[in-house]
């Protein structure tokens, strides 16, 4: 029997801010039979422009709470209530943990606890991180200086719930995979050492397998794998899935984000202009935003095996839904079918990969 985890999808895999309404894409989720969708900084930043009232002071940054703003939160999260739907968290919260100058790291640790009061508007209860990308000398990952920030993120979540007797907020923290912790276990071995209930794992099928599977950028037949033995590289994968299952409580994996995704050649490389943090744009970072896949889309270039790691996953106990993300350069087209297409692609996509999981052995 497939599992029962409720399903989701991040709105901006509906369609960009840019070009479809938040409205028409949380209307094609619910269409398309999703119960969770996952809010990103960009949609809600657009969304709080649209309907802010032009009288009133433009906000500093979207997470600045004002009544305004509030109100315009309470009022997307009505939006989704309405529509059946959850807001199960938001996200990224970026270049956060392992700041090594005070003022710095005290101002990325205030700018998640920022959100708290909109994560109450919204009726969620999780934020969360991407490990840092940043790899200038202003930052570390040594595990006691991330676990402590991420500890005391915990601690600042908490403290915000006991003041307003609210649900506790839970910080969740994903391994990029082109971050300084770029594995899931790197990224599990900071929130063990944070040591608090409300830190948890952030689990992308899609992040774990750039590292522990995909070469996108093979062009050699046969290639796109780390090992060019397609029987070595899945067993050295499924021994890493296995020691997640035995490693990682269910209760401490917070979300389960899924993606497929194509190979590319090198000319993609080459081709992007985009830059972070003034240095060398990371391999993975052109391929992760502009060539990801709903799951199974086999007839579109689709050659990750999504299943194995959601197998891992669900093998843990986890309950929570099963979310889509992905980023693919569709999603910028401005035709008004975008958010019901990428939804029910999605769909069709969520489906084949609880049907396919009754088809891959248990991690023992």
């Amino acid at each position: 029997m497939p599992p029962s985890n409720p399903l989701g999808i991040a709105t901006l895999s509906l369609g960009t801010a840019a070009h479809h309404p938040l409205e028409t894409r949380l209307q094609a989720a619910a269409a398309a039979g999703y119960t969770h969708i996952d809010l990103f900084d960009d949609c809600w930043a657009t969304y709080l422009h649209t309907h802010h009232s032009p009288p009133l002071p433009v906000p500093p940054t979207p997470w600045t709470a004002t009544p305004e703003t509030l109100r315009i939160a309470r009022q997307l999260g009505a939006l989704a209530t309405s529509l059946n739907l959850t807001i199960a968290c938001t996200q990224p919260c970026r270049q956060i943990e392992g700041l090594l100058d005070p003022d710095e790291r005290r101002a990325a640790l205030d700018s998640v606890a920022a959100r708290f009061p909109f994560m109450r508007a919204f009726g969620t209860d999780l934020v969360f991180m991407c490990a840092n990308i940043r790899r200038d000398e202003g930052v570390t990952a040594d595990l006691e200086v991330v676990a402590r920030d991420l500890a005391e993120l915990g601690d600042m979540a908490r403290t915000f719930s006991a003041a307003d007797g609210g649900p506790i907020i839970k910080i969740g923290y994903e391994g990029l995979s082109w971050a300084r912790r770029n594995t899931w276990k790197s990224s599990w071995e900071a929130v063990r050492a944070a040591d608090r209930e409300n830190v948890g794992l952030v689990v992308d099928a899609f992040n774990v397998l750039a590292v522990e599977w995909a070469d996108p950028y093979a062009v050699e037949e046969g290639e796109g794998r780390v090992h060019r033995d397609v029987r070595v590289a899945r067993r050295r994968l499924g021994e890493s899935m296995r020691e997640l299952v035995e490693c990682v409580p269910a209760e401490k994996i917070f979300f389960f984000q899924v993606a497929d995704a194509e190979r590319v050649g090198r000319d993609v490389v080459d081709s992007w202009n985009g830059d972070v943090n003034g240095d060398t744009t990371p391999r993975l970072l052109p391929w992760s935003r502009g060539y990801r896949l709903f799951p199974g889309e086999r007839e579109r270039g689709a050659y990750l095996p999504v299943e194995l790691v959601a197998k891992a996953v669900l093998q843990t106990g986890y309950q929570g839904p099963v979310s889509l993300e992905v980023f693919n350069r569709s999603l910028s087209e401005t035709d008004e079918k975008v958010p019901r297409e990428h939804a029910e692609r999605g769909m069709k996509g969520l489906k084949w990969l609880l049907e396919e999981l009754e088809r891959v052995p248990t991690f023992e």
